[in-house]
């Protein structure tokens, strides 16, 4: 009793003292201020499961439904790949009644959505990607890649950095805000064509970042960015990977690689380049809402945010991050 989390407790176990050292039943009632339902209530669960039956706990809410391995298994598949389930697309009202459906298990529309979100999974635009004109022929050249790219980067032994360019513009797409709910947001624009481009290396491992602004994307652009990534990543006696795109700059015979080799991406394989994630948080976190008419504003702007992400590191390793790590 003494130990009692509180008094509902304290009241139980008090009451079943009192019966214990023979106090009529009545009186117990009368002191407990209960009704004697309640009281044969806490003595039927003090006979059932002893103190611990008595000590007043708050609920945890209802049992969930579905347990996570069971959701991994029968419902990651079908979202993953609606044609199991003859669909084409699912929108989240549409995959809860499937379930309902399919699974008997009675889910709300929250209960579906929060599933969804317990395994990471979130509402996003797919990215238009071309078809490939012989997909079979492509997904093994894909396959492959991928098997050499993991070799490597899980080799200790090199270093295998990640490039791509990427163009920021003065006046870029709008970006989702939070507003009060009835408000309708504007968002001022000019119509300009301010643009300025970025050209970067990425280590994934460590979060080195290599980076130049640049007007535009040629042969000798991209020479003079091999020129600061051959200063910034000395040679140091292991083979350093730099993993790109087939962009024709990229392939020209009067490059010069210095200790740099190249590793390029399989043709429509943008996701396996994990640059293409820094640069949407570049866009995102940095230039979202950022709007101006001049060349230069837009560079000094640019420069800041890379500064700031150099200074960053465990940032770039987190949005980087590659699958095999």
């Amino acid at each position: 009793m003494d130990c009692g989390p509180d008094h509902k407790s304290f009241r139980r176990l008090n009451a079943m003292h009192l019966l214990m050292i023979g106090t009529p039943y009545e009186l117990v009632v009368r002191n407990s201020r209960v009704s004697e339902r309640t009281l044969r209530l806490w003595v039927c669960r003090f006979n059932t499961c002893g103190i611990d039956g008595l000590i007043h706990r708050s609920g945890a809410g209802r049992p969930r439904i579905l347990q996570h391995e069971e959701i991994a298994a029968r419902i990651l598949p079908v979202v993953e790949d609606p044609s199991l389930a003859g669909q084409t697309h699912w929108t989240a009202r549409k995959l809860c009644g499937w379930l309902n459906e399919n699974l008997e298990a009675e889910l709300s529309y929250r209960t579906v959505v929060r599933y969804l979100h317990e395994h990471d999974y979130k509402r996003k635009i797919p990215r238009p990607m071309p078809e490939p004109p012989d997909r079979d022929a492509w997904e093994d050249k894909r396959d492959a890649f991928a098997g050499e790219l993991l070799g490597l980067l899980e080799d200790e032994g090199c270093e295998v950095f990640f490039g791509d360019e990427a163009g920021f513009e003065g006046d870029p797409r709008p970006r989702q805000k939070w507003v009060k709910r009835g408000s309708r947001p504007t968002v001022g624009y000019h119509g300009g064509h301010v643009r300025q481009n970025v050209v970067g290396a990425v280590n994934p491992r460590d979060g080195q970042l290599v980076s130049l602004i640049v007007p535009h994307n040629d042969t000798e652009v991209f020479q003079a960015f091999l020129d600061t990534m051959a200063e910034e990543v000395p040679d140091q006696g292991k083979p350093i990977w730099l993993v790109l795109d087939n962009a024709s700059w990229h392939h020209s015979n009067s490059l010069n690689w210095h200790h740099i080799m190249p590793l390029y991406l399989p043709p429509y394989s943008p996701d396996f380049n994990p640059i293409e994630r820094l640069w949407q948080h570049l866009k995102s976190h940095y230039l979202a809402g950022f709007i101006t008419k001049q060349s230069e504003e837009l560079a000094d702007k640019l420069e800041a945010s890379i500064k700031h992400l150099l200074s960053m590191p465990e940032t770039v390793q987190s949005v980087c991050r590659t699958h095999s790590e």
